[in-house]
């Protein structure tokens, strides 16, 4: 079974559903319906015209649920006769659909359990496990999300930026459970790259792949959390960085700067260090201050205060963060790590000690814990 091929042909199956009159929640079901099929058939016979035999399938569950809903017999009007069989029509809908599922009226949860499951072909288990809820609780999520949007024109124009914050929403996800939901993400950004040319959705692959390279030094062989100075240079996917430098290159040629470009420059930077040591921190502060004025983000500034205690000396990161709220997530950490460079121990144990009770994961948590605890040894 091509589970990679199912889920690449999942939104034009869907486009060509809602084409031939199916409202989006009912042809999002029959589709879901189809691929469940799929598994079941193919293994033993696979046709020689995937997409068409989803199309056949998805179309007569579409048609079934519709006769057997007395409320909806009106759409029998125009949606009564089974299609002619043949291949199916050659018209790609992924953009349309990637736009509907962003739709502002969703929220940031939502829009990404609706394109996992409509764009990404995901089954509502499996991102039940990815995301560590129970199945109902999922699935009365993209049923409220599907139900938002079905009224929604499929046709009007969507917001390009919005697409690319929930994929990168995706992305960020990282892995749990079954599915590998960087790797998805990555998977999706790459088909919204080869439908709509714009330098922001290059720019957004290049982040993913050059983050993900580093992916295996990322954590010890007990599971602890290694940063990013510690880690095991040689385990980075080479070929991955080479691409995503590759793709930034091109989308930066085309001047037309955008927040995901200015990120995946500060990533390759990064990756082209060979060691921490050799790390340019000067043009990752100047890539920093692009981005200042890209997005005007308080976390921004905080990441460009770490870059700023490198490159000009912990006490100019330290005076950097004066600004930055106390409440904002890792802050603490931030300051930390900058007292500690300074040579402030206690000061920088006790920050470790604050930042580990608002971390906001297991990993982190442990990790900062470790961090103050060494310190305190050492006082």
């Amino acid at each position: 079974m091509d589970e990679v091929l199912l889920r690449s042909l999942t939104p034009s199956v869907l486009g060509i559903l809602v084409r031939r009159g199916a409202d989006f929640a009912a042809a999002e079901d029959a589709v879901q319906d189809a691929l469940v099929e799929a598994v079941r058939a193919w293994p033993a016979d696979q046709p020689r015209d995937p997409k068409g035999w989803l199309v056949t399938v998805a179309w007569r569950r579409f048609l079934d649920a519709t006769r057997a809903d007395t409320a909806r017999r009106r759409r029998e009007d125009h949606a009564d006769e089974e299609p002619t069989p043949g291949p199916a029509p050659a018209v790609d809908d992924t953009l349309q659909l990637y736009f509907l599922c962003a739709h502002p009226s969703l929220t940031p949860s939502s829009a990404v359990a609706l394109t996992l499951r409509a764009v990404g072909g995901l089954t509502t288990r499996q991102i039940a496990h990815a995301y560590l809820v129970p199945e109902a609780t999922m699935a009365q999520r993209i049923s409220r999300a599907k139900r938002t949007v079905s009224g929604v024109r499929f046709d009007q124009p969507g917001d390009v930026a919005t697409v690319l914050r929930v994929l990168y929403l995706v992305f960020n996800e990282g892995y749990s459970g079954d599915v590998d939901l960087a790797a998805e993400a990555i998977r999706l950004t790459r088909q919204l790259r080869s439908a709509v040319d714009h330098p922001e959705v290059a720019g957004l692959l290049a982040l993913m792949l050059l983050h993900h390279a580093r992916r295996a030094a990322r954590t010890a062989a007990d599971g602890s959390l290694v940063p990013l100075a510690e880690q095991d240079r040689g385990r980075w996917d080479t070929v991955s960085i080479a691409e995503g430098v590759e793709i930034l290159q091109a989308a930066l040629a085309r001047d037309r700067l955008g927040e995901f470009q200015a990120q995946a420059a500060i990533a390759a930077l990064h990756a082209d260090a060979p060691t921490a040591e050799e790390t340019d921190w000067v043009q990752i502060v100047e890539w920093y201050d692009e981005l200042a004025r890209l997005t005007d983000s308080p976390v921004v500034r905080l990441n460009r205060a770490v870059a700023v205690g490198e490159a000009d000396g912990p006490r100019a990161g330290l005076a950097a963060l004066v600004a930055l709220d106390d409440a904002l997530p890792r802050r603490a950490a931030v300051a930390a790590y900058l007292h500690e460079r300074d040579g402030d121990l206690a000061t920088a144990a006790r920050l470790y000690a604050e930042a580990a009770r608002k971390a906001p994961n297991l990993a982190e948590r442990d990790h900062l814990t470790r961090q103050a605890a060494r310190l305190n040894t050492r006082r």
